[in-house]
């Protein structure tokens, strides 16, 4: 695929919407934080926390790409840097040590509370797990099994909770899946992914793995990581449109609605219908890999690069499933299977439709689940199975349809339904039997626009619909409904509901969401269209709700002060202070002569408290004040008291100041003269005529009614604002449960590669075992032979050497990828560089013997360094400590000299031999006597001097008993030379400084 050229793709930017980039939300900023202090405190909280964070995993073959990453990077990227290896739990960590040698940033070893810092190299000890938390390293005590271990996954799944989108996770060679997991979670929280290309790595499992599942955004050698990193991070994205406006006044053109439509064309499948921020996740991802800021630009892309297009496809879906998910709802469903299957007739058959299979694991579940349920029901009726599993993708159906399946779903399949419904494979999988694969019958199917199947039994359709708008779930389940039979069952996921339509089903299990088709609904075949022809319908806005003064809210802060001060300023009599519901808040003074306790259960509400004869004018002036907000008086109250009957002034008084109490009423009540006839009335003046009641009756009526007609609007009004409440909270609702439906997606998008071989994991773990048993092994071969050896590389640095190294050059472990030239020896030999470098160039050896300043000898040998895939990496030194034969060698020629001269100047026939008898020396005097030449004799045997005899046993035995030390010397040994003439022969062993030097001297005196 081209690379993407920016400047390319440009459009104008007057077709953004200024209403911000996609994702994001809006964050609230405080009334009392001014826009400087604002940006101030953005770019400090950036510079201090906002760096990348780059997690490195890696197993085996991991340190050289790790070596190549580090040494091409700058020496202050401006991030920081995590790595975590399969480390052997019982052996100290040497990783950062390694490492410090690639990068001039600090390496250390990760340990708990270690705050996370730019231009800093982190390593995971052996033995633990690495989380994060705020950018703070936290370790962890392993709960699985050595074998089972997955620590790359379970950091960068912290990493990715932690730095969301500066979460930069990069995977190397390894064995096994370790990272497949982790990387799908960054890529969920908008990181960015790398993987090492699985053609340069060691070992190419771990890279395959993560590049299987297509979330990878940059695959290249190890070498090239660093610059692409650095290129990616020092090009951020731009804020992103939500949505475009109109390209002209008459053709409005949304970019997420050109993507469906360069999809649907290319494809055939229209996404539109999807959960909106599922697809834009997608989007901005694949526009993250590119680097394309723009939704306008992106949209140009996928027109001029069809491959972008199916890529965008394959990332849109998302296939999570394995054999039975969620096992204790399969187990729900088979309690309910039985029912369903007995009211079935014999011969008939029982239709099942699973819409989006995925790749079958599910399906055929449900078919072991239909097949071992007839059996329990009635093992010789006679029921046949028909079950349709359906998709949009094609290759999941081809893979699904074979069924052949990875030796991991051991870990989800019983052993029981292993041995009944599968077949092992020579290469470990499983192969689903005959018998359920012609009971599934896989087909690629649109669930949005194409018909579906009918007369159905049972239909499962789970964790399909979380992936869809409400508003097509919302068509999609009176289709359900539709496709069932009677009494049939629907088998939804966990976080999927039948909101607005449970009227149609009846739940059975709640937990697990198996419902039942109602039989008496009404028939809504007239309501089913295919395809669908959604229209969209803007919700109404929810009527703004009244505000209440919450007593709550009054009763924080000095309330008790506040009212108290009002009440001295204003008020001396008795008084409450009530909110407009009449709940009392406060109470001054002796108020008892006009309230008194309800009966029934215990509570402060004034019209419940207030005397019979107060309940008329004390509600009317409290509501015309609370309308009016304003202060309202009434004269002349009569009260009935002990003393009789009392006169009062009734005060309701609006408080708008301070504002802890506004919106509070204040009643007082003030007595007023009375006079002695009306305190004595027994029930009204007696000066109060038969006029002056009607008048006050009718005055009464018609307060009465205007208080009716007031209460009524009220609640016409409370009624609007309960429907406006429901509304509200309908809406949160689907809100809540569209959350939960993401949250279920998110899920399943993390869990979507769970489901892999982890057996892989354990023959790595034996391999380095393995490794550190023949590191152990060649480390005491080394020490054992005690040959001095150092490697070097192609540039001549120290890669290892041997302890014995010291007594040549004094090296220390931190010497470790300096030149070797850089150190003195004592070795007397000057051409060893331009040596060194003649093997590597030449690939020939080098052998010498050389002698150092403390009169020691070498073997020294320089071969060229052969890895096991025949490339020269560098070359081996090897020095080989000959000083004691070098000694001996020395003396042996001194020996022999000194025979040499003692031999010349005897008289006697004398010879020297050797351990194999043969002549190293024969003195003139015998060559005379034998007539032999003496420069022939040297290295011809003792026999060549005379007839056979010379080689007798018993001359051969006596030489030999010389050598073997049991003898010093023999004499008159009688033998018979030249002519017949008689022989003395004898011999002695030749000692230098005391020590045998593996001659003898032999005379041989002839007689006349």
């Amino acid at each position: 695929m081209p690379d993407f050229n920016p400047a390319t793709y440009t459009e104008d930017r007057e077709n953004q919407d200024p209403a911000g980039p996609i994702g994001v939300e809006a964050v609230p900023v405080e009334q009392r934080v001014s826009p400087s202090q604002l940006r101030v405190a953005q770019r400090q909280e950036n510079a201090a926390d906002k760096f990348p964070i780059v997690g490195l995993g890696g197993s085996a073959g991991a340190l050289q790409a790790f070596e190549e990453f580090f040494r091409q990077l700058p020496a202050r990227p401006g991030m920081a840097f995590v790595v975590v290896m399969h480390l052997v739990p019982d052996q100290p960590g040497e990783l950062p040590a390694v490492l410090q040698r690639f990068t001039a940033m600090p390496v250390v070893e990760a340990a708990d509370g270690l705050k996370v810092q730019p231009n800093h190299v982190y390593v995971i000890p052996p033995g633990r797990d690495l989380g994060m938390l705020h950018g703070t390293l936290l370790l962890f005590q392993p709960t699985q099994a050595r074998g089972h271990r997955l620590p790359i996954d379970f950091f960068f799944q912290s990493l990715a909770k932690d730095a969301r989108e500066r979460a930069i996770c990069i995977i190397c060679s390894g064995m096994g899946s370790d990272g497949t997991v982790g990387l799908k979670m960054v890529m969920e929280n908008f990181g960015m992914v790398m993987v090492q290309s699985p053609e340069t790595a060691e070992y190419d499992s771990m890279p395959h793995s993560a590049v299987a599942t297509e979330f990878v955004d940059y695959v290249l050698p190890a070498g090239q990581l660093p610059a692409k990193l650095v290129e990616y991070l020092h090009k951020p994205l731009l804020a992103r449109p939500r949505r475009e406006t109109a390209e002209s006044a008459s053709q409005p053109a949304h970019a997420l609605q050109k993507i469906f439509v360069l999809i649907r064309a290319q494809t055939g499948h229209d996404f539109s219908f999807y959960k909106r921020n599922t697809v834009f996740r997608r989007i901005e991802r694949r526009m993250n890999a590119h680097q394309i800021p723009e939704f306008t630009q992106y949209v140009r892309y996928l027109q001029e690069n069809p491959a972008e297009v199916e890529a965008l496809f394959r990332e849109l879906l998302i296939g999570v499933t394995k054999f039975f998910r969620d096992p204790d709802a399969f187990q729900a469903l088979q309690r309910q299977l039985p029912a369903l299957l007995r009211q079935k007739p014999t011969d008939s058959v029982v239709r099942v439709w699973t819409p989006g299979c995925s790749t079958g694991e599910e399906a055929y579940s449900l078919a072991m689940l239909l097949l071992e349920g007839l059996d329990s029901v009635d093992p010789g009726r006679y029921l046949k199975i028909q079950l349709f599993a359906t998709d949009i993708n094609p290759a999941a159906v081809d893979f699904a349809r074979a069924g052949l399946y990875p030796a991991n779903i051991t870990a989800d399949v019983s052993p029981e339904r292993l041995q009944r419904f599968f077949v092992r494979q020579p290469d470990g999988s499983y192969q689903i039997t005959k018998e359920v694969r012609d009971v599934v019958i896989f087909a690629v199917h649109n669930l949005t626009k194409d018909a579906p199947f009918t007369k159905l039994d049972l239909l499962c359709c789970r964790n399909l619909l979380i992936y869809l708008s409400a508003e097509l779930q919302k068509n999609l389940l009176p289709v359900f409904h539709y496709a069932l039979n009677p009494s049939a069952l629907l088998f939804l996921g966990p976080s999927e509901n039948l909101t607005g339509y449970r009227d149609l089903f009846t739940a059975l299990d709640m937990k697990w969401k198996i419902s039942r088709r109602n039989d008496s609904s009404p028939s809504i075949t007239q309501v089913v269209n295919f395809p669908f022809a959604l229209s969209h319908h803007p919700a109404a806005a929810a009527g703004p709700a009244t505000p209440m003064a919450s007593s709550s809210s009054h009763k924080s802060g000095p309330f008790t002060a506040l009212v108290q001060k009002t009440l001295l300023r204003t008020y001396a009599p008795p008084a409450v202070v009530i909110n407009t519901k009449g709940e009392i808040l406060y109470v001054n003074g002796r108020t008892g002569r006009y309230l008194e306790p309800a009966p029934g259960l215990g509570g402060l509400n004034l019209f419940e408290m207030a005397r019979e004869e107060l309940n008329y004018e004390l509600s009317a002036a409290v509501h015309k004040a609370s309308a009016s907000q304003q202060t309202v008086v009434v004269e002349r109250v009569q009260v009935q008291t002990e003393a009789g009957y009392q006169l009062l002034r009734l005060t309701v008084h609006y408080l708008q100041q301070p504002e802890q109490l506004a919106g509070l009423l204040l009643v007082a009540f003030e007595d007023q003269p009375t006079p002695r006839k009306v305190r004595t009335a027994k029930a009204r003046p007696a000066d109060e005529s038969r006029d002056a009641v009607v008048e006050v009756l009718g005055k009464e009526l018609q307060f009465t009614k205007h208080r009716l007609q007031t209460t009524i609007e009220e609640m016409e009004s409370s009624l609007e604002e309960l429907k406006s409440t429901n509304e509200e909270l309908q809406s949160a609702n689907e809100e809540l449960q569209s959350t939960n439906e993401e949250a279920m997606t998110n899920k399943e998008e993390m869990q979507s590669l769970n489901e892999e071989l982890m057996t892989l994991n354990m023959q790595y773990l034996s391999k380095t075992e393995e490794l550190s048993q023949a590191a152990n092994d060649m480390k005491n071969l080394l020490d054992a032979t005690e040959i001095a050896t150092v490697f070097l590389d192609n540039d001549m640095l120290i890669k290892r050497f041997t302890p014995s190294m010291s007594r040549i050059m004094h090296l220390q472990p931190a010497d470790v990828g300096r030149p070797i030239n850089h150190f003195a020896s004592t070795l007397r030999y000057d051409t060893l560089e331009q040596d060194v470098r003649q093997v590597i160039d030449r690939l020939t050896s080098v052998e010498a013997t050389v002698e150092t300043t403390a009169n020691e000898w070498f073997s020294m040998r320089i071969l060229p360094y052969r890895t096991l895939d025949n490339y020269i990496s560098g070359a081996v030194l090897t020095f080989t400590d000959v000083s004691d034969l070098k000694h001996l060698e020395t003396r042996l020629r001194e020996s022999t000299r000194y025979a040499e001269s003692i031999i010349e100047t005897m008289q006697e026939p004398l010879l020297i031999l050797d351990a194999q008898l043969l002549i190293q020396t024969a003195s003139q005097t015998l060559a005379r006597q034998f007539q032999l030449d003496v420069a022939r004799l040297r290295n011809q045997p003792l026999a060549s001097l005379g007839p056979p005899e010379w080689n007798h046993t018993a001359l051969r035995e006596q030489l030999q008993a010389l050598f073997d030390g049991s003898g010093e010397s023999f004499d008159n040994l009688h033998l018979t030379g030249p002519q017949g003439r008689p022989i003395r022969a004898f011999a002695r062993r030749l000692l230098s400084a005391g020590q045998a030097t593996g001659l003898v001297l032999l005379g041989l005196e002839v007689s006349d």
